[in-house]
């Protein structure tokens, strides 16, 4: 069977889980769950498997020495370095014209979490093949909760392996939410993809065809230096950006899914740090992280993380608090989608 290429894409601000994800270095570099970073997770999620070829990284200039530090020694790894941030859509097709023709690519995010490594690679195998038959697919993250911060999926005709899409469902508010989660009919969209790179530069030049030659000519004149490689900044700089889902996802009529229940999270909040590492929790849901004390009294569902300061905290539930480099962060759970907008995430 031919090799899966891993797509390992790295980008954002970092704003989210300010005050310890930063401009400089944001949350995929960052050992938010375990000792390792997202982006090293990512990594070592298809290393040492013949089934998968080396990684191919696609990131930003800002990002490019840090990238090549955490691969370390990955063999055959590539690093493609974006000009300027144009969103996921333009970032695929660059990896895709690196690729023969026929290859399959399986497009990853680099900051996400993934408890169950086996599931993750099912579902990636169930992607790869039906990717080989010219359907575009994403991952159907199976739901447990009416999430009102994820774009949804919803099932269509069964296929091998997977499902044909019906329909893409922005984020919803709860009342919608609830009757997704119901009906059994819908998974979380999580922005994991498989494609095979041809296939997929044909409907991007079909949906978005100035996107489509522009990437061409930005790879056409682009200069490998080692193992980075450094597509012209004119052309690249020139595409509008859009997502891979509004720009080809959404139109296409090959559009399928693979379910996959693998313990993911997209780590998009201090509230998702908590729920990823509730295994590690007190007996009331409590979890002190960092390197400074923490204590809590009569509290439940409290992240408390310190680099250095005592964190005391008394009669509380469902909060978390953050100290890091000076600032201090206090929020509850349900807010905890809102920190990115705050001037100190915004200013730094």
């Amino acid at each position: 069977m031919m090799q899966i290429h891993p797509v390992i894409l790295c980008g954002g601000s970092g704003t989210r889980l300010w005050p310890v994800s930063r401009k400089a270095v944001p949350k995929p570099f960052l050992p938010l769950v375990g000792d390792e970073t997202l982006f090293e997770q990512a990594v070592r999620r298809v290393a040492g498997d013949d089934r998968f070829a080396p990684p191919m990284v696609v990131a930003g200039a800002d990002h490019a020495d840090l990238i090549m530090a955490q691969l370390g020694d990955t063999p055959g790894a590539r690093l493609v370095v974006e000009p300027c941030a144009r969103n996921t859509a333009p970032a695929i097709a660059l990896a895709a014209c690196l690729l023969p023709e026929d290859a399959v690519m399986l497009v990853c995010p680099s900051d996400h979490h993934i408890a169950d490594r086996d599931a993750f690679l099912a579902a990636a195998l169930a992607a790869a093949a039906l990717a080989r038959e010219n359907y575009l697919v994403s991952f159907g993250i199976a739901a447990d909760r009416p999430e009102t911060g994820y774009g949804y999926l919803q099932r269509g005709a069964p296929l091998a392996g997977g499902y044909a899409i019906r329909r893409f469902v922005e984020k919803p508010d709860l009342a919608r939410a609830t009757e997704y989660l119901a009906s059994g009919d819908y998974s979380w969209n999580g922005g994991i993809f498989a494609f095979r790179a041809g296939h997929l530069l044909a409907e991007l030049a079909a949906y978005r065809p100035d996107m489509a030659r522009l990437v061409a000519e930005a790879v056409k004149g682009g200069i490998t230096d080692g193992a980075r490689f450094h597509p012209a900044s004119e052309p690249f700089a020139a595409i509008v950006g859009a997502s891979i889902d509004y720009a080809v996802m959404e139109n296409t009529a090959r559009a399928a899914m693979v379910p996959a229940d693998m313990g993911w999270s997209d780590i998009g909040s201090w509230a998702a740090i908590a729920e990823a590492l509730e295994g590690a929790a007190d007996a009331s849901g409590n979890l002190a992280r960092g390197k400074g004390a923490v204590d809590f009294a009569q509290c439940k569902d409290v992240l408390a993380l310190t680099d250095g300061p005592r964190v005391s905290a008394v009669g509380l539930e469902g909060v978390c608090i953050i100290v890091q480099d000076g600032e201090v962060l206090v929020t509850t759970r349900e807010a905890a989608q809102l920190v990115g907008k705050l001037p100190g995430a915004l200013v730094q």
